[in-house]
């Protein structure tokens, strides 16, 4: 009988841990985070500096938050976030949500997704889309410079498509002529063609943090070769309780 009670809490132990959820952070003016930052682009190398996040207004929708380079002397930038730490920003004149790290309430494998198109995000493309799904993967140790924590971990693979934009493209050729050597160029027109790649994202939240402890942002160009990696790690948080 005691073993049959054992194995029965036991058993409710394990479904509350399973059916755990978490809900949206009850982000103050004041609370602030230091994050170390590394910037990684291909051939040009790597770089790193601290940047400070600080609250400056929360309500029930949105977060207003202030971020600037540890120990610079500029002002700071102003980022509207939402109250689950989504990004928005103007896509074809309207405001539309490009990044939803967390969905609020979290659990180990929540699913949900986010798609946009831009026209004309830059001279190169006619068109860029964008689409992401994310998994609540479960609760695992991760180490940064603030400590170690039990984060719970969000893993997000996406893939991005762009329409090239035409455009004349020149190229030069060295020939030899009878006078000694030249260079030949040459004009080719790029005609419209669809090029794709494919994103990868991880984030590290702790609910007594109010926000992620870690991330890793990683993009690949359509040739499979990782273009960039940014890589996020807390320093040290002060947050209200």
């Amino acid at each position: 009988m005691l073993r049959l009670l054992i194995a029965s809490s036991l058993l409710l132990l394990s479904v509350s841990v399973v059916a755990e959820t978490i809900d949206a952070p009850m982000v103050k003016a004041g609370d602030s985070w230091v994050y170390k930052v590394t910037v990684e682009r291909g051939p040009q190398g790597w770089a790193q500096h601290n940047e400070d996040f600080s609250v400056a207004h929360a309500d029930a929708s949105t977060i207003f938050v202030s971020v600037k380079q540890s120990g610079s002397q500029q002002a700071p930038t102003e980022e509207l976030a939402g109250a689950d730490w989504s990004r928005s920003r103007d896509i074809n004149g309207k405001q539309q949500v490009v990044s939803r790290p967390f969905a609020f309430p979290l659990e180990v494998g929540k699913k949900w997704e986010l798609k946009y198109t831009e026209a004309n995000p830059n001279p190169k493309h006619l068109s860029e889309t964008l689409q992401t799904g994310y998994t609540v993967v479960g609760w695992e140790d991760v180490e940064v410079p603030a400590g170690k924590f039990k984060a719970l971990k969000i893993e997000a693979e996406g893939n991005w498509t762009a329409v090239v934009a035409p455009m004349n493209q020149a190229s030069a050729q060295a020939v030899n002529t009878t006078g000694g050597s030249a260079a030949l160029v040459q004009t080719n027109r790029v005609t419209p063609h669809t090029v794709s790649g494919r994103t990868y994202r991880a984030f590290w939240y702790v609910p007594s943090v109010k926000r992620l402890v870690k991330s890793v942002e990683e993009s690949y160009s359509s040739n499979g070769i990782r273009s960039e990696r940014f890589t996020y790690e807390l320093v040290s948080d002060k947050v209200s309780s």
